[in-house]
């Protein structure tokens, strides 16, 4: 049976609007408590400090179907550096190391991700740290994802990466042993509504 013009531009037309599948996106539950940005760095080669960044927000995106598509931002509150001593967190935010007066945030924007198989993936992106910005890469296991009790919809990941200070601009020497400094990231997002989704916050409201 032929199919008359008026009908086949009709099907065209709502072809035409139905808007595409297209990944999920996620904010990043900080307020909820299921995220952090922990580090580690050698102490004289004996022991490591350890600590965290207690402020910090972003969102990711993620399609299964698409992984290379997937896309993620997190901006940092560097003044709430947290090692657990106050003189020396007092130290880590002057311009010895953080300078937060002068860098209040850092920003790491996603450039590529490409999934290894069992769960295992590479995330590339641009690190803005006391100023300077450069590439870095995060190993990445995908550790879940599913519907919560409060029937919304979350997605995890944790990573680890390192970096060298002194390609940031923080060149207090404290040691061959304390040239690199390690991190450890767990991202829990829960996802957005389609019919709301909110827009890209401008930035990270300091506190």
């Amino acid at each position: 049976m032929k199919t008359s013009f008026p009908t086949a531009l009709l099907f065209i037309l709502l072809v035409s609007v139905i808007p595409p599948v297209s990944a999920s996106d996620y904010l990043i539950d900080t307020e909820g408590g299921h995220a952090y940005i922990q580090f580690k760095i050698s102490h004289l080669g004996y022991s490591w400090l350890v600590g965290r960044f207690n402020r910090f927000e972003g969102e990711f995106s993620y399609d299964k179907n698409d992984p290379a598509s997937a896309t993620i931002e997190i901006r940092v509150d560097t003044a709430s550096i947290d090692t657990n001593h106050a003189e020396r967190d007092k130290h880590l935010r002057d311009d010895d190391f953080l300078h937060v007066e002068k860098y209040p945030e850092a920003r790491f924007v996603s450039t590529g991700f490409t999934e290894l198989g069992n769960g295992k993936a590479k995330l590339l992106g641009d690190l803005t740290l006391h100023g300077v910005t450069r590439q870095i890469e995060i190993d990445v296991k995908h550790v879940g994802a599913g519907t919560d009790p409060w029937g919304g919809y979350r997605r995890g990941f944790e990573g680890n990466t390192s970096i060298t200070l002194a390609d940031f601009g923080i060149t207090k020497f404290l040691g061959e042993a304390a040239r690199r400094m390690e991190f450890s990231l767990g991202i829990e997002g829960i996802r957005k509504k389609s019919d709301n989704r909110p827009r890209r916050p401008g930035g990270l409201r300091i506190r």
